[in-house]
């Protein structure tokens, strides 16, 4: 089977996209509005870019009458945000900032978050959430139905068991990102495996193969 995405309604090419590039990594991102309001919103087309600069991306689309979403609006307004991580401890209340609330209303309290303060941003981060970046805007691109911000990362916050410190190795033991399918479905990232390319050349040297 195959699509043509130039004639494909952008529906059935937002469900194929969705369906099968899988799983993705969840941005939580926490912003202020121009009352002071701190603004939780979780986007799953989001990813890290590089070191050098360190820097991340979030696609933020539009609403459906075209007008951009608290997240985007305050991201412009301030050109700051932070990116929180999402775990499996998390997950249910990463899901209720998905929703739709009043712009007076902070996902925050509504998820029952604690905010903890960042050290080069105004937002503040979320204390639950086992990693968080510090953000300003890099590049900013307008595809005209949704904002695609490219953030530079000036700090990261990770709970205190996470990172062995002389290292920086990761404890995985201790790190159990989720990430996201569709719809209200996401996946744990418990389950491991490491590939051996070596042994697979053998493998196919045997075979007559290299």
């Amino acid at each position: 089977m195959d699509w043509n995405f130039d004639s494909l309604p952008v529906e059935q090419r937002y469900k194929l996209l969705v369906g099968l590039v899988i799983p993705r990594p969840i941005a939580l991102i926490t912003s202020l509005g121009p009352e002071g309001i701190v603004n939780a919103a979780p986007f799953s087309f989001f990813n890290v870019l590089g070191d050098e600069p360190p820097i991340c991306i979030v696609s933020i689309e539009h609403r459906d009458d075209g007008t951009l979403k608290d997240t985007a609006r305050n991201i412009e307004a301030s050109g700051e945000f932070v990116v929180n991580l999402v775990d499996e401890a998390i997950a249910e209340q990463m899901h209720v900032c998905s929703l739709e609330y009043p712009r007076e209303t902070s996902e925050m309290d509504v998820a029952g978050f604690h905010a903890a303060p960042s050290r080069a941003v105004r937002p503040p981060r979320i204390a639950e959430a086992p990693v968080s970046l510090e953000c300003t805007t890099h590049t900013r691109i307008d595809m005209d139905t949704r904002l695609l911000v490219i953030g530079r990362i000036h700090w990261l916050h990770a709970h205190e068991d996470l990172v062995e410190p002389d290292t920086l190795r990761v404890r995985l033991e201790n790190y159990h990102p989720i990430g996201r399918l569709f719809a209200n479905r996401y996946t744990r990232t418990r389950e491991q495996f490491a590939a051996d390319a070596n042994a697979f050349n053998e493998r196919q040297k045997a075979r007559g193969r290299i």
